[in-house]
């Protein structure tokens, strides 16, 4: 089979043609990918290797070791290196030892630095703690799928599937939902909504500090992520405030970023960790469902519904 290329440069396409015979052809387009090389974005990425060793502390003690010593190199004149050379045996051999000794202790000291800044600082997990919710707030799946009849806004099939998605999630029946949705009619307001997150965030903080006996005012690092719930203030300011956490802290307030959030806060707070020594960090991962309950029969938005439930967990990190 014949096949020709065409490449249209404006555009960075290609079009292969494979012929089978003479009376057909197969003509297939696709994109090439970009030049990064000649993007503007370009400078935006920083390379690994260069930019680990220039904002390594240990390059900072190396250079100028390293510098001192080829002074030192540099002050031997040539009649000096010929007499290294020239004078009796034993003295050469002396001044041989002595250098070599010397540049092997700079090469073992420069490997240790090299060693102990590169490697790799353990991160310790302290404890955690999950959020329990008063029992007033226990809804069983029938009483779920109960409440969700009587609101009026699915039709037949919405609620066929609804029950077919709770009876298959795995939720038990001992499962918690905010006031905001279980009250007659629905108040998803953001009162509710607030009222919700701080019980969950205050909830599991609270068991955490209790169990580890840790006080607020050792925290050092705080992370707190939300996907759909992003308030002003942020949920992470109204945990520095409950607890008046110290002015120093370093607080981060993560959202919008999926089921993956809570696994890319416990990723930032060991990167925290292993640049700060002698740190406690706190992560704190909830989501808000008041705000968030959906009302219609758009199957792909009721899987919301029929999984989230009201809950959080509170994780004490250490290095």
């Amino acid at each position: 089979m014949d096949r020709k290329s065409i490449e249209m440069d404006k555009e960075r396409l290609t079009a292969e043609m494979a012929f089978k015979d003479s009376s057909s052809a197969i003509i297939k387009i696709r994109r090439r990918l970009p030049d990064f090389l000649q993007s503007v974005k370009l400078k935006y990425v920083k390379l690994g290797l260069g930019y680990g060793y220039s904002c390594n502390h240990a390059t900072l003690l190396i250079l100028p070791l390293m510098f001192a010593t080829l002074v030192q190199l540099s002050g031997l004149k040539p009649d000096r290196v010929y007499d290294l050379w020239t004078i009796n045996q034993a003295f050469r051999l002396q001044s041989i030892d002595a250098a070599t000794r010397l540049a092997a202790s700079l090469i073992l000291f420069f490997l240790c630095s090299l060693y102990f800044s590169k490697r790799s600082r353990p991160v310790y997990l302290v404890d955690f703690a999950c959020y329990k919710s008063q029992d007033d707030r226990k809804l069983s799946v029938d009483s779920f799928l109960k409440m969700t009849e009587e609101t009026g806004a699915f039709t037949d099939d919405t609620l066929q599937f609804q029950r077919k998605i709770a009876t298959r999630s795995g939720l038990g029946d001992e499962t918690y939902f905010p006031r905001g949705i279980t009250s007659r009619p629905p108040n998803l307001c953001m009162e509710e909504a607030r009222s919700e997150t701080e019980a969950v965030m205050f909830g599991a903080l609270d068991s955490l500090f209790e169990k580890t006996g840790v006080r607020p005012k050792d925290i050092d690092i705080l992370i707190v992520n939300s996907c759909l719930f992003n308030p002003t203030p942020s949920l992470s300011a109204m945990v520095i405030n409950h607890y008046k956490l110290r002015t120093d802290i370093k607080s981060y307030n993560l959202g919008g970023m999926g089921c993956s959030a809570g696994l890319i806060s416990v990723e930032l707070a060991k990167n925290l960790l292993r640049a700060n020594p002698n740190t406690y960090a706190v992560v704190v991962s909830t989501e808000n469902i008041t705000q968030n309950w959906y009302f219609g029969n758009d199957r792909s938005m009721l899987l919301c519904n029929c999984i989230f439930r009201m809950g959080g967990a509170a994780v004490l990190l250490s290095n």
